[in-house]
Parts: structure tokens; C-alpha cells; sequence
């Protein structure tokens, strides 16, 4: 769990007070929702969608639609920052579907901002094709990885997330691993013996 949520994500009472300010259109607590939880939504939205600037959209829509609905907050939920990682999920699936009807689905490739070095570029390449990876598993599949592995979530957290009850979630969740590990072991980067003797 990142240091910025630890601070205002997962203390319920505390997001109740701060919704309520919100509600009353209180400009310095929404400023200080978008220092917690900003930057974990923008990670979301990339790792999601491969792009910083449909992110940085993503992380936008999901502020201004807690803003909009702020009057509606019920309180002693699971907190502000599990409803902003609902939404950006859900924000980031509908882009991923649509772009299935607007364009071939794959990623627009990333320049190498690293100085040119042999070591900076196999790392790089081996993290592209581990991204590769990632992308070309099934939305939701893709959703529970991001959550749990890159954005360090419980199970519960992130069940909460993709609105799904925990055993279900927890399916998912397996069948995702197991899908990417099969990948990554097709794309050389995971040595199938050492799998074995796990």
C-alpha cells in the first residue's frame, strides 16, 4: 500500500468527514483527495491502457465524477479510495472495448527514453514484453493484475474494485496468473523448468 493512501484511502470516518466537505464544495479538501489519490489512478489508467494520456483522462473523469457525486456519498463505505479505484476500472474497461470497434487493440509503441546502453535496453525490452504480456490478457483478467500486483491491493480490495464478491474475484485472479505465466513463458521469460520445481 502506497504511503498516500495509508494517509486518506483507507480511513473510512475520515473520508466520511471529507466527503461531507466535499459535498459542500470545499475546494481544499477536494485538493486534498487529488494529493492522495491521484497519482494511484493515473498508474491504473496507464498500466491498464498502455497510454499517459488517456491516464492522465482517466484519472480526471474518476476526480470530477467524485466531485459530481459527492452529495451522494453514503457513509461508512469502504472508503474514497476504493470507489475512485471502481471507477477508473470501470472507466478503463469501457475504453479498452471501444477501442476494439475503433481500431486493431494494440498499444502504441513506447520511445526508449534511456541513454543508450546494452543492460538499459534488455531491461527495457524485457519490461515492454512483459507490458505485452499483461495487455493481451482479457480485460478483467488484466484489471486484477494491475490491481493486485502493480497497485499492491488485497483481494478484497480489489474484488471491492471490480465489483465482485471475494471467491469469485479470487478465481479470476488465478486464472489470470496462470494465463500469464503461460505467456510469459511462450515469450522466453520464464524458464518453464524453474516453474517446475516450484
Amino acid at each position: 500500500m502506497n504511503r498516500q493512501s495509508a494517509m486518506i484511502g483507507n480511513d473510512a470516518p475520515g473520508d466520511d468527514a471529507l466527503m461531507a466537505r466535499l459535498a459542500a464544495r470545499d475546494a481544499q479538501a477536494f485538493a486534498m483527495v487529488v494529493d492522495g489519490h491521484a497519482l494511484t489512478i493515473r498508474r491504473i489508467g496507464y498500466r491498464m491502457l498502455g497510454d499517459a494520456a488517456e491516464a492522465e483522462d482517466i484519472t480526471q473523469e474518476a476526480l470530477a465524477r467524485l466531485w459530481e457525486h459527492a452529495a451522494r456519498w453514503r457513509p461508512g463505505g469502504p472508503g474514497i479510495g476504493a470507489w475512485l479505484h471502481r471507477v477508473a476500472v470501470n472507466a478503463c474497461l469501457d475504453r479498452i472495448r471501444k477501442r476494439r470497434f475503433a481500431g486493431d487493440g494494440t498499444l502504441p509503441d513506447r520511445a526508449d527514453e534511456a541513454p543508450i546502453a546494452d543492460v538499459l535496453i534488455d531491461a527495457e525490452q524485457q519490461r515492454a514484453a512483459v507490458a505485452a504480456c499483461v495487455a493481451a490478457l482479457a480485460d478483467r483478467q488484466r484489471a486484477a493484475i494491475v490491481l493486485t500486483y502493480y497497485e499492491g491491493l488485497s483481494n478484497i480490495m480489489a474484488a471491492d474494485a471490480l465489483d465482485m464478491n471475494i471467491k469469485a474475484f479470487e478465481s479470476l485472479l488465478h486464472r489470470a496468473r496462470r494465463t500469464l505465466q503461460d505467456s510469459l513463458q511462450r515469450a522466453g521469460l520464464v524458464d518453464p523448468s524453474a516453474m517446475r520445481a516450484a
